[in-house]
Protein backbone atom coordinates (compact mmCIF):
# COMPACT_ATOMS: atom_id res chain seq x y z
CA UNK A 1 0.00 0.00 0.00
CA UNK A 2 1.11 3.31 -0.87
CA UNK A 3 1.62 6.39 1.46
CA UNK A 4 -0.75 8.45 0.57
CA UNK A 5 -3.41 5.29 0.70
CA UNK A 6 -2.13 4.83 4.31
CA UNK A 7 -2.63 8.38 5.04
CA UNK A 8 -6.33 8.08 3.85
CA UNK A 9 -6.67 4.72 5.57
CA UNK A 10 -5.48 6.08 8.88
CA UNK A 11 -7.41 9.67 8.71
CA UNK A 12 -10.92 7.67 8.34
CA UNK A 13 -9.75 5.76 11.59
CA UNK A 14 -9.41 8.76 13.34
CA UNK A 15 -12.22 10.06 12.65
CA UNK A 16 -14.35 6.98 13.50
CA UNK A 17 -12.81 7.21 16.64
CA UNK A 18 -13.68 11.16 17.24
CA UNK A 19 -16.97 10.06 16.82
CA UNK A 20 -16.71 7.35 19.36
CA UNK A 21 -15.47 10.08 22.47
CA UNK A 22 -18.06 12.67 21.38
CA UNK A 23 -20.91 9.68 22.12
CA UNK A 24 -19.50 8.58 25.18
CA UNK A 25 -19.96 12.06 26.58
CA UNK A 26 -23.80 12.03 25.33
CA UNK A 27 -24.20 8.36 26.94
CA UNK A 28 -25.53 8.72 30.12
CA UNK A 29 -27.50 5.70 30.75
CA UNK A 30 -28.38 1.94 29.74
CA UNK A 31 -31.00 3.70 27.46
CA UNK A 32 -29.05 5.83 25.86
CA UNK A 33 -25.96 3.26 25.65
CA UNK A 34 -28.47 0.15 23.86
CA UNK A 35 -31.20 1.99 22.25
CA UNK A 36 -29.57 5.66 21.74
CA UNK A 37 -32.58 7.19 23.64
CA UNK A 38 -34.90 7.05 20.60
CA UNK A 39 -33.14 9.67 19.08
CA UNK A 40 -32.78 8.16 15.54
CA UNK A 41 -34.18 10.55 12.28
CA UNK A 42 -35.28 8.77 9.64
CA UNK A 43 -32.03 8.98 7.58
CA UNK A 44 -29.50 7.78 10.18
CA UNK A 45 -31.74 4.84 11.04
CA UNK A 46 -32.25 3.72 7.90
CA UNK A 47 -28.39 3.64 6.69
CA UNK A 48 -27.46 2.48 10.33
CA UNK A 49 -29.58 -0.07 9.65
CA UNK A 50 -28.66 -0.88 5.94
CA UNK A 51 -24.89 -0.69 6.75
CA UNK A 52 -25.33 -2.60 10.38
CA UNK A 53 -27.22 -5.36 8.03
CA UNK A 54 -24.66 -5.72 4.82
CA UNK A 55 -21.55 -5.94 7.09
CA UNK A 56 -18.15 -7.02 5.28
CA UNK A 57 -20.53 -9.46 2.54
CA UNK A 58 -21.78 -6.91 0.81
CA UNK A 59 -18.13 -5.57 -0.70
CA UNK A 60 -16.12 -9.18 0.22
CA UNK A 61 -19.06 -12.16 -0.26
CA UNK A 62 -21.27 -11.16 -2.29
CA UNK A 63 -18.59 -9.93 -5.44
CA UNK A 64 -16.60 -12.70 -4.51
CA UNK A 65 -19.77 -15.35 -4.64
CA UNK A 66 -20.68 -13.74 -8.50
CA UNK A 67 -16.77 -13.23 -9.14
CA UNK A 68 -16.88 -17.29 -8.56
CA UNK A 69 -20.37 -18.39 -9.74
CA UNK A 70 -21.58 -16.06 -11.98
CA UNK A 71 -24.82 -14.49 -12.06
CA UNK A 72 -26.74 -17.40 -10.45
CA UNK A 73 -25.93 -15.49 -7.03
CA UNK A 74 -27.70 -12.80 -7.89
CA UNK A 75 -30.88 -14.61 -6.33
CA UNK A 76 -29.71 -13.93 -2.92
CA UNK A 77 -29.81 -10.66 -3.76
CA UNK A 78 -32.76 -10.82 -5.00
CA UNK A 79 -34.15 -12.10 -1.36
CA UNK A 80 -32.92 -9.37 0.50
CA UNK A 81 -34.14 -6.52 -1.54
CA UNK A 82 -37.88 -8.10 -0.87
CA UNK A 83 -36.98 -9.09 2.58
CA UNK A 84 -35.98 -5.58 3.69
CA UNK A 85 -38.20 -4.01 2.20
CA UNK A 86 -41.28 -6.24 3.76
CA UNK A 87 -39.54 -5.18 6.78
CA UNK A 88 -39.88 -1.70 6.73
CA UNK A 89 -43.43 -2.02 5.38
CA UNK A 90 -44.75 -4.40 7.78
CA UNK A 91 -42.69 -4.88 10.63
CA UNK A 92 -40.90 -1.14 11.27
CA UNK A 93 -43.80 1.01 12.68
CA UNK A 94 -45.53 -1.51 13.94
CA UNK A 95 -42.44 -2.83 16.44
CA UNK A 96 -41.50 1.11 17.28
CA UNK A 97 -44.86 1.62 18.88
CA UNK A 98 -45.21 -1.45 20.24
CA UNK A 99 -41.91 -1.29 22.11
CA UNK A 100 -42.74 1.70 23.73
CA UNK A 101 -46.57 0.50 25.04
CA UNK A 102 -44.79 -2.74 26.26
CA UNK A 103 -42.81 -0.93 29.23
CA UNK A 104 -40.79 0.69 27.15
CA UNK A 105 -38.84 -2.16 25.79
CA UNK A 106 -35.20 -1.45 24.52
CA UNK A 107 -33.87 -4.82 23.59
CA UNK A 108 -35.45 -7.94 21.44
CA UNK A 109 -35.66 -10.28 24.79
CA UNK A 110 -36.42 -7.11 26.84
CA UNK A 111 -40.24 -6.30 24.13
CA UNK A 112 -40.79 -10.55 24.22
CA UNK A 113 -41.02 -10.65 27.95
CA UNK A 114 -43.02 -7.80 28.44
CA UNK A 115 -44.73 -8.40 25.06
CA UNK A 116 -46.19 -11.84 27.03
CA UNK A 117 -46.15 -11.18 30.14
CA UNK A 118 -43.84 -13.53 31.16
CA UNK A 119 -42.78 -13.35 35.08
CA UNK A 120 -41.22 -16.71 34.76
CA UNK A 121 -38.18 -14.93 32.64
CA UNK A 122 -38.12 -18.13 30.07
CA UNK A 123 -38.74 -16.20 27.17
CA UNK A 124 -35.86 -13.23 28.01
CA UNK A 125 -32.98 -15.96 28.66
CA UNK A 126 -33.80 -18.21 25.65
CA UNK A 127 -34.15 -14.78 23.23
CA UNK A 128 -30.53 -13.81 25.04
CA UNK A 129 -28.75 -17.28 24.44
CA UNK A 130 -29.93 -17.49 21.07
CA UNK A 131 -28.44 -13.62 20.45
CA UNK A 132 -25.07 -14.95 22.38
CA UNK A 133 -24.61 -17.98 20.38
CA UNK A 134 -25.69 -16.36 16.78
CA UNK A 135 -23.80 -12.99 17.19
CA UNK A 136 -20.45 -14.58 17.96
CA UNK A 137 -20.53 -16.23 14.87
CA UNK A 138 -21.67 -13.66 13.13
CA UNK A 139 -19.18 -11.38 14.71
CA UNK A 140 -16.33 -13.74 13.61
CA UNK A 141 -17.49 -13.08 9.93
CA UNK A 142 -16.85 -9.59 10.25
CA UNK A 143 -13.62 -10.10 11.62
CA UNK A 144 -12.53 -12.71 8.81
CA UNK A 145 -13.26 -10.04 6.36
CA UNK A 146 -11.53 -7.50 8.38
CA UNK A 147 -8.39 -9.47 8.82
CA UNK A 148 -8.55 -10.10 4.73
CA UNK A 149 -8.50 -6.54 4.31
CA UNK A 150 -5.47 -5.70 6.54
CA UNK A 151 -3.74 -8.42 5.03
CA UNK A 152 -4.35 -7.51 1.63
CA UNK A 153 -3.78 -4.18 1.81
CA UNK A 154 -0.60 -3.99 4.09
CA UNK A 155 0.75 -7.29 4.12
CA UNK A 156 0.10 -7.92 7.09
CA UNK A 157 0.11 -11.70 8.63
CA UNK A 158 -3.72 -12.87 9.07
CA UNK A 159 -3.62 -13.29 12.76
CA UNK A 160 -1.79 -9.71 12.68
CA UNK A 161 -4.59 -8.92 10.57
CA UNK A 162 -7.31 -9.97 12.85
CA UNK A 163 -6.37 -8.82 16.06
CA UNK A 164 -5.28 -4.99 15.10
CA UNK A 165 -9.08 -4.87 13.16
CA UNK A 166 -10.51 -6.71 16.27
CA UNK A 167 -9.36 -3.73 18.49
CA UNK A 168 -10.47 -0.75 16.33
CA UNK A 169 -14.09 -1.46 16.57
CA UNK A 170 -14.37 -3.06 19.95
CA UNK A 171 -12.29 0.66 21.25
CA UNK A 172 -15.01 2.68 20.01
CA UNK A 173 -18.15 0.44 20.36
CA UNK A 174 -16.98 0.36 24.20
CA UNK A 175 -16.81 4.19 24.12
CA UNK A 176 -20.18 5.66 22.59
CA UNK A 177 -22.73 2.03 22.80
CA UNK A 178 -25.57 2.87 20.82
CA UNK A 179 -24.98 6.45 19.21
CA UNK A 180 -21.50 5.85 18.64
CA UNK A 181 -22.46 2.33 16.42
CA UNK A 182 -25.67 4.47 14.65
CA UNK A 183 -23.46 7.59 13.49
CA UNK A 184 -21.22 5.58 12.53
CA UNK A 185 -22.85 3.46 10.55
CA UNK A 186 -24.32 7.02 8.45
CA UNK A 187 -20.73 7.57 8.15
CA UNK A 188 -19.81 4.31 6.95
CA UNK A 189 -23.24 3.31 5.16
CA UNK A 190 -22.56 6.87 2.72
CA UNK A 191 -18.62 5.80 2.27
CA UNK A 192 -20.24 2.24 1.22
CA UNK A 193 -22.99 3.13 -1.11
CA UNK A 194 -20.19 5.82 -2.89
CA UNK A 195 -18.20 3.07 -3.07
CA UNK A 196 -20.52 0.60 -4.36
CA UNK A 197 -21.55 3.11 -7.26
CA UNK A 198 -18.01 4.22 -8.44
CA UNK A 199 -16.32 0.77 -8.22
CA UNK A 200 -18.33 -1.20 -10.77
CA UNK A 201 -18.87 1.77 -13.12
CA UNK A 202 -15.01 2.73 -13.13
CA UNK A 203 -13.99 -0.99 -13.41
CA UNK A 204 -17.02 -1.49 -16.81
CA UNK A 205 -15.31 1.80 -18.11
CA UNK A 206 -12.18 0.01 -18.06
CA UNK A 207 -13.09 -2.66 -19.80
CA UNK A 208 -14.42 -0.97 -23.06
CA UNK A 209 -17.99 -0.24 -21.42
CA UNK A 210 -20.81 -2.85 -20.43
CA UNK A 211 -21.17 -4.56 -24.04
CA UNK A 212 -17.64 -5.65 -24.09
CA UNK A 213 -17.56 -6.26 -20.42
CA UNK A 214 -20.13 -8.60 -20.99
CA UNK A 215 -19.00 -10.28 -24.09
CA UNK A 216 -15.60 -10.88 -21.88
CA UNK A 217 -17.42 -12.57 -19.39
CA UNK A 218 -18.78 -14.79 -22.23
CA UNK A 219 -16.10 -15.78 -23.33
CA UNK A 220 -14.56 -17.31 -20.29
CA UNK A 221 -17.76 -18.72 -19.10
CA UNK A 222 -21.15 -18.38 -20.59
CA UNK A 223 -22.67 -19.54 -17.43
CA UNK A 224 -21.58 -16.75 -15.43
CA UNK A 225 -23.89 -14.88 -17.54
CA UNK A 226 -27.09 -17.18 -16.96
CA UNK A 227 -29.30 -16.83 -13.82
CA UNK A 228 -30.21 -20.41 -13.79
CA UNK A 229 -28.22 -22.51 -15.93
CA UNK A 230 -27.05 -24.90 -13.30
CA UNK A 231 -28.86 -23.47 -10.52
CA UNK A 232 -31.30 -26.60 -9.11
CA UNK A 233 -34.36 -25.13 -7.31
CA UNK A 234 -33.54 -25.99 -3.99
CA UNK A 235 -30.74 -23.44 -4.87
CA UNK A 236 -32.71 -20.96 -5.94
CA UNK A 237 -35.14 -21.34 -3.31
CA UNK A 238 -32.13 -20.98 -0.36
CA UNK A 239 -30.92 -17.61 -2.24
CA UNK A 240 -34.22 -16.06 -1.83
CA UNK A 241 -35.21 -17.39 1.06
CA UNK A 242 -32.29 -15.08 2.77
CA UNK A 243 -35.00 -12.67 2.70
CA UNK A 244 -37.14 -14.05 5.42
CA UNK A 245 -34.68 -13.69 7.63
CA UNK A 246 -34.58 -9.93 7.87
CA UNK A 247 -37.64 -9.95 10.06
CA UNK A 248 -35.48 -11.72 13.23
CA UNK A 249 -32.45 -9.97 13.03
CA UNK A 250 -32.08 -8.00 16.58
CA UNK A 251 -28.85 -5.70 14.95
CA UNK A 252 -31.43 -4.51 12.11
CA UNK A 253 -35.09 -4.40 13.99
CA UNK A 254 -33.31 -2.27 16.87
CA UNK A 255 -33.05 0.55 15.00
CA UNK A 256 -37.29 0.40 14.03
CA UNK A 257 -37.43 0.78 17.96
CA UNK A 258 -34.89 3.49 17.92
CA UNK A 259 -36.61 5.65 15.34
CA UNK A 260 -37.42 9.19 17.26
CA UNK A 261 -41.43 8.68 15.79
CA UNK A 262 -42.96 6.01 14.13
CA UNK A 263 -44.17 9.16 11.12
CA UNK A 264 -40.39 8.68 10.23
CA UNK A 265 -40.81 5.05 8.88
CA UNK A 266 -42.20 5.73 5.19
CA UNK A 267 -38.82 8.38 4.60
CA UNK A 268 -36.67 5.69 6.51
CA UNK A 269 -38.23 3.18 4.13
CA UNK A 270 -37.21 5.10 1.02
CA UNK A 271 -33.96 5.71 1.86
CA UNK A 272 -32.75 2.71 3.53
CA UNK A 273 -34.74 0.28 0.26
CA UNK A 274 -32.96 2.73 -2.04
CA UNK A 275 -29.64 2.35 -0.33
CA UNK A 276 -29.73 -1.79 -0.43
CA UNK A 277 -30.73 -2.43 -4.17
CA UNK A 278 -28.13 0.34 -5.69
CA UNK A 279 -25.55 -1.20 -3.33
CA UNK A 280 -26.70 -4.44 -4.05
CA UNK A 281 -26.46 -4.14 -8.00
CA UNK A 282 -23.07 -2.75 -7.29
CA UNK A 283 -21.51 -5.49 -5.81
CA UNK A 284 -22.92 -8.09 -8.22
CA UNK A 285 -21.44 -5.88 -10.94
CA UNK A 286 -18.15 -5.28 -8.92
CA UNK A 287 -17.95 -9.26 -8.90
CA UNK A 288 -19.22 -9.81 -12.15
CA UNK A 289 -16.57 -8.21 -14.14
CA UNK A 290 -14.22 -9.09 -11.97
CA UNK A 291 -13.78 -12.00 -13.26
CA UNK A 292 -12.69 -10.81 -17.12
CA UNK A 293 -10.63 -7.85 -15.78
CA UNK A 294 -8.34 -9.93 -13.71
CA UNK A 295 -7.94 -12.16 -16.56
CA UNK A 296 -6.70 -9.43 -18.60
CA UNK A 297 -3.87 -8.14 -16.15
CA UNK A 298 -0.29 -8.45 -15.91
CA UNK A 299 0.77 -10.70 -13.52
CA UNK A 300 3.62 -8.65 -12.15
CA UNK A 301 1.49 -5.96 -11.99
CA UNK A 302 -1.16 -7.42 -9.98
CA UNK A 303 1.91 -8.55 -7.64
CA UNK A 304 3.36 -5.42 -6.66
CA UNK A 305 0.08 -4.54 -5.20
CA UNK A 306 0.38 -7.84 -3.56
CA UNK A 307 -2.80 -9.99 -5.35
CA UNK A 308 -1.96 -13.69 -5.46
CA UNK A 309 -3.33 -15.52 -8.61
CA UNK A 310 -3.85 -19.18 -9.90
CA UNK A 311 -4.56 -20.66 -13.10
CA UNK A 312 -8.05 -22.70 -13.78
CA UNK A 313 -8.86 -24.08 -16.81
CA UNK A 314 -6.19 -21.73 -18.65
CA UNK A 315 -7.92 -18.58 -16.90
CA UNK A 316 -5.91 -16.26 -14.28
CA UNK A 317 -8.16 -16.03 -11.64
CA UNK A 318 -7.93 -14.34 -7.93
CA UNK A 319 -6.90 -17.10 -5.33
CA UNK A 320 -9.40 -15.38 -2.83
CA UNK A 321 -12.57 -14.36 -5.58
CA UNK A 322 -13.57 -12.26 -1.78
CA UNK A 323 -10.95 -9.99 -2.50
CA UNK A 324 -12.14 -8.59 -5.54
CA UNK A 325 -13.36 -5.27 -4.57
CA UNK A 326 -9.99 -4.85 -2.78
CA UNK A 327 -8.24 -5.60 -5.87
CA UNK A 328 -10.34 -3.17 -8.27
CA UNK A 329 -9.33 -0.54 -5.53
CA UNK A 330 -5.52 -0.83 -5.99
CA UNK A 331 -5.28 -1.15 -9.55
CA UNK A 332 -7.95 1.64 -10.50
CA UNK A 333 -7.74 4.19 -8.42
CA UNK A 334 -5.08 7.24 -7.10
CA UNK A 335 -3.38 6.10 -3.81
CA UNK A 336 -5.80 8.32 -1.95
CA UNK A 337 -9.01 7.51 -3.52
CA UNK A 338 -7.90 3.64 -3.10
CA UNK A 339 -7.39 4.24 0.73
CA UNK A 340 -11.13 5.56 1.26
CA UNK A 341 -12.27 2.93 -1.12
CA UNK A 342 -10.46 0.40 1.17
CA UNK A 343 -11.97 2.59 4.24
CA UNK A 344 -15.14 2.00 2.60
CA UNK A 345 -14.26 -2.03 3.24
CA UNK A 346 -13.89 -1.45 6.81
CA UNK A 347 -16.64 0.60 6.96
CA UNK A 348 -18.93 -2.61 6.04
CA UNK A 349 -16.92 -4.49 8.21
CA UNK A 350 -17.31 -2.58 11.23
CA UNK A 351 -20.80 -1.18 11.06
CA UNK A 352 -21.65 -4.67 11.73
CA UNK A 353 -19.36 -5.89 13.98
CA UNK A 354 -20.07 -2.72 16.35
CA UNK A 355 -24.14 -3.38 16.11
CA UNK A 356 -23.99 -7.73 16.91
CA UNK A 357 -21.56 -6.52 19.92
CA UNK A 358 -23.79 -3.70 21.65
CA UNK A 359 -26.88 -6.35 21.21
CA UNK A 360 -24.84 -9.27 22.41
CA UNK A 361 -23.75 -6.38 25.17
CA UNK A 362 -27.35 -5.48 26.13
CA UNK A 363 -28.17 -9.20 26.92
CA UNK A 364 -25.75 -9.86 28.61
CA UNK A 365 -26.44 -6.57 30.93
CA UNK A 366 -30.13 -6.32 30.41
CA UNK A 367 -31.52 -9.70 30.16
CA UNK A 368 -29.02 -11.82 32.20
CA UNK A 369 -26.88 -9.50 34.54
CA UNK A 370 -30.14 -7.24 35.54
CA UNK A 371 -32.95 -9.72 35.33
CA UNK A 372 -31.69 -12.86 36.93
CA UNK A 373 -28.80 -11.36 39.04
CA UNK A 374 -29.27 -7.90 40.46
CA UNK A 375 -32.51 -6.01 39.72
CA UNK A 376 -31.24 -3.32 41.49
CA UNK A 377 -28.55 -2.46 39.04
CA UNK A 378 -28.17 0.77 38.21
CA UNK A 379 -27.85 2.36 35.20
CA UNK A 380 -24.42 3.04 35.17
CA UNK A 381 -23.18 -0.48 36.63
CA UNK A 382 -25.10 -1.85 33.49
CA UNK A 383 -23.35 0.11 31.24
CA UNK A 384 -20.17 -1.67 32.46
CA UNK A 385 -21.24 -4.54 32.63
CA UNK A 386 -22.09 -3.79 28.80
CA UNK A 387 -18.45 -2.81 27.86
CA UNK A 388 -17.10 -5.98 29.68
CA UNK A 389 -19.74 -8.01 27.99
CA UNK A 390 -18.59 -6.47 24.65
CA UNK A 391 -14.61 -7.35 25.36
CA UNK A 392 -15.80 -10.73 26.39
CA UNK A 393 -17.56 -11.76 23.29
CA UNK A 394 -15.27 -9.86 21.17
CA UNK A 395 -12.27 -12.05 22.13
CA UNK A 396 -14.61 -15.46 21.58
CA UNK A 397 -15.46 -14.21 17.97
CA UNK A 398 -11.89 -12.93 17.09
CA UNK A 399 -10.71 -16.88 18.54
CA UNK A 400 -13.54 -18.53 15.67
CA UNK A 401 -11.91 -16.32 13.22
CA UNK A 402 -8.35 -17.06 13.55
CA UNK A 403 -8.64 -19.96 10.96
CA UNK A 404 -7.77 -18.14 7.61
CA UNK A 405 -9.41 -20.75 5.31
CA UNK A 406 -12.94 -19.65 7.40
CA UNK A 407 -15.32 -17.68 4.36
CA UNK A 408 -17.26 -14.37 5.28
CA UNK A 409 -20.23 -15.86 3.09
CA UNK A 410 -20.15 -19.52 5.02
CA UNK A 411 -20.01 -17.44 8.75
CA UNK A 412 -23.23 -14.80 7.85
CA UNK A 413 -25.26 -17.82 6.20
CA UNK A 414 -25.08 -19.63 9.42
CA UNK A 415 -25.74 -16.79 12.12
CA UNK A 416 -28.73 -14.81 9.44
CA UNK A 417 -30.26 -18.41 9.26
CA UNK A 418 -30.13 -18.74 13.02
CA UNK A 419 -31.76 -15.06 14.06
CA UNK A 420 -34.03 -15.72 10.95
CA UNK A 421 -35.86 -18.71 12.48
CA UNK A 422 -35.59 -18.25 15.83
CA UNK A 423 -37.13 -14.75 15.73
CA UNK A 424 -38.55 -14.20 12.74
CA UNK A 425 -41.90 -15.85 13.16
CA UNK A 426 -42.08 -14.25 16.91
CA UNK A 427 -41.99 -10.66 15.89
CA UNK A 428 -44.45 -11.22 13.14
CA UNK A 429 -46.89 -13.34 14.83
CA UNK A 430 -46.48 -10.86 18.07
CA UNK A 431 -47.20 -8.16 15.65
CA UNK A 432 -50.15 -9.05 13.99
CA UNK A 433 -52.33 -11.54 16.17
CA UNK A 434 -53.29 -11.13 19.61
CA UNK A 435 -53.90 -14.50 20.49
CA UNK A 436 -50.11 -15.34 20.61
CA UNK A 437 -48.99 -16.95 23.82
CA UNK A 438 -45.78 -17.16 25.18
CA UNK A 439 -45.33 -21.05 25.30
CA UNK A 440 -45.91 -20.82 21.64
CA UNK A 441 -43.47 -18.18 21.64
CA UNK A 442 -41.14 -20.57 23.72
CA UNK A 443 -41.90 -23.48 21.33
CA UNK A 444 -41.26 -21.85 17.97
CA UNK A 445 -38.38 -20.18 19.45
CA UNK A 446 -36.55 -22.98 20.52
CA UNK A 447 -37.69 -24.71 17.73
CA UNK A 448 -36.69 -22.33 15.19
CA UNK A 449 -32.78 -22.31 16.77
CA UNK A 450 -32.28 -26.21 17.31
CA UNK A 451 -33.41 -26.64 13.48
CA UNK A 452 -30.47 -24.39 12.34
CA UNK A 453 -28.39 -26.07 14.55
CA UNK A 454 -28.81 -29.31 13.29
CA UNK A 455 -29.56 -28.93 9.71
CA UNK A 456 -26.93 -26.42 9.09
CA UNK A 457 -24.42 -28.50 10.94
CA UNK A 458 -25.31 -32.49 11.16
CA UNK A 459 -27.44 -32.94 7.62
CA UNK A 460 -26.24 -32.85 4.15
CA UNK A 461 -26.81 -33.72 0.56
CA UNK A 462 -30.16 -33.70 -1.32
CA UNK A 463 -32.94 -31.49 0.31
CA UNK A 464 -30.96 -31.27 2.88
CA UNK A 465 -28.85 -28.77 1.30
CA UNK A 466 -31.43 -26.52 1.16
CA UNK A 467 -30.82 -23.19 3.32
CA UNK A 468 -31.85 -23.83 7.20
CA UNK A 469 -32.95 -20.90 7.19
CA UNK A 470 -36.13 -22.36 5.44
CA UNK A 471 -36.90 -25.56 7.91
CA UNK A 472 -36.10 -23.54 10.94
CA UNK A 473 -38.68 -20.76 9.83
CA UNK A 474 -41.57 -22.79 8.93
CA UNK A 475 -41.26 -25.23 12.12
CA UNK A 476 -41.35 -21.93 14.07
CA UNK A 477 -44.19 -20.71 12.61
CA UNK A 478 -45.89 -24.13 12.62
CA UNK A 479 -45.30 -25.02 16.39
CA UNK A 480 -46.24 -21.32 17.26
CA UNK A 481 -49.36 -21.53 16.32
CA UNK A 482 -50.32 -24.90 17.39
CA UNK A 483 -48.95 -23.93 20.91
CA UNK A 484 -50.85 -20.81 20.77
CA UNK A 485 -54.33 -22.71 19.97
CA UNK A 486 -53.92 -24.89 22.59
CA UNK A 487 -53.51 -22.34 25.26
CA UNK A 488 -54.72 -18.28 26.14
CA UNK A 489 -52.55 -15.20 26.60
CA UNK A 490 -51.59 -13.84 29.63
CA UNK A 491 -54.03 -11.21 31.12
CA UNK A 492 -52.92 -8.20 29.95
CA UNK A 493 -51.62 -9.21 26.61
CA UNK A 494 -55.05 -8.46 24.87
CA UNK A 495 -55.68 -5.27 26.22
CA UNK A 496 -52.24 -4.09 25.20
CA UNK A 497 -52.05 -5.45 21.69
CA UNK A 498 -55.14 -3.41 21.14
CA UNK A 499 -53.86 -0.11 22.57
CA UNK A 500 -50.75 -0.30 19.61
CA UNK A 501 -53.56 -1.02 17.11
CA UNK A 502 -55.08 2.15 17.99
CA UNK A 503 -51.69 4.16 17.86
CA UNK A 504 -50.87 2.57 14.58
CA UNK A 505 -52.86 5.20 12.41
CA UNK A 506 -52.63 7.85 14.26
Amino acid sequence: MGQATLIAFIVYLIGILVIGIIMYRMTNNLSDYVLGGRKLGPGVAALSAGASDMSGWLLLGLPGAVYAAGLAEAWMAIGLSIGAYLNWQFVAKRLRIYTEVSNNSITVPDFLENRFKDNSHILRVISALVILLFFTFYTSSGMVAGAKLFEASFGLDYQAALWIGTIVVVSYTLLGGFLAVAWTDFVQGSLMFLALIVVPIVAINEMGGWNTAVQAVGDISSTHLNMVEGVSIIAIISSLAWGVGYFGQPHIIVRFMALRSPKDVPMARFIGTTWMVLGLYGAIFTGFVGLAFISTQEVSVLGEFGISVITENGIQMLEDPEKIFIAFSQLLFHPVIAGILLAAILSAIMSTIDSQLLVSSSAVAEDFYKAIFKKEAGDKELVWVGRIATLIIALIAALIAMNPESTVLELVSYAWAGFGAAFGPTILLALFWKGFTRNGAFAGILAGAVTVIVWGGFLSGGIFDLYEIVPGFLLNLVLAIVVSKSGKPEEGVEAEYEETMSKLNV
